[in-house]
């Protein structure tokens, strides 16, 4: 049975976000597979990382409870609206104060590279945007996916990181956004 963990990064409450989070888990659970969720806006904790990874600064307990869950999870999916090109700072600051060294990765002596503590899993972004996606991608250079791509989930492990973009969301007609939720819930199905 694969564990499948949903961190929903909309600080908006009842946003499209949620639903889309919503409808994956549903098609996770229907395949088969076990599924957690955290909504980042109900956690309490310190969105900012005082004296960086130098600093004594303690886990709240839901951000103790977040390191169990993806630690648990073999799937993680990354459900978030893109802001002036990355993630919401409610995202990045839960990223900052969670993937920590010695729990995301380790640094190691006379090496560059850091040892990947999140090997074996995968990942899935689930990201919304205003943008025309050709505009993110080829004028901006996907910065956001870049970054949680590359900087921070194949950095401490994670092997393949796929992404679904929901563009022009501001403008998107119900039928649209509809379809949208249909199309996420195969992929939960799917678990891809």
């Amino acid at each position: 049975m694969k564990k499948v963990l949903i961190i929903q990064g909309n600080p908006i409450a009842n946003s499209y976000g949620s639903q889309l989070a919503e409808v994956y888990a549903r098609g996770a659970a229907e395949s088969g597979a076990e599924v957690r969720e955290l909504v980042l806006a109900e956690l309490e904790f310190d969105l900012n990382l005082s004296g960086g990874y130098k600093g004594k600064q303690p886990l709240e307990p839901d951000l103790q409870k977040a390191q169990e869950l993806i630690s648990w999870a073999d799937h993680l999916v990354f459900v978030y609206p893109n802001w002036w090109g990355g993630m919401p700072a409610l995202l990045k600051g839960f990223i900052d104060r969670v993937f920590l060294p010695g729990f995301a990765f380790k640094y190691r002596k006379n090496s560059p590279l850091p040892e990947q503590l999140l090997k074996g899993k995968t990942a899935r972004l689930i990201v919304t945007m205003d943008s025309p996606y050709v505009y993110y991608r080829f004028y901006l250079g996907q910065p956001g996916h870049q970054m949680m791509k590359h900087s921070i989930l194949k950095f401490c492990g994670v092997s393949r990181v796929r992404s679904t973009n929901i563009t022009q969301l501001r403008k998107m007609p119900e039928v649209a956004r509809k379809q949208w939720l249909e199309r996420v819930h195969r992929m939960g199905r799917k678990l891809a």
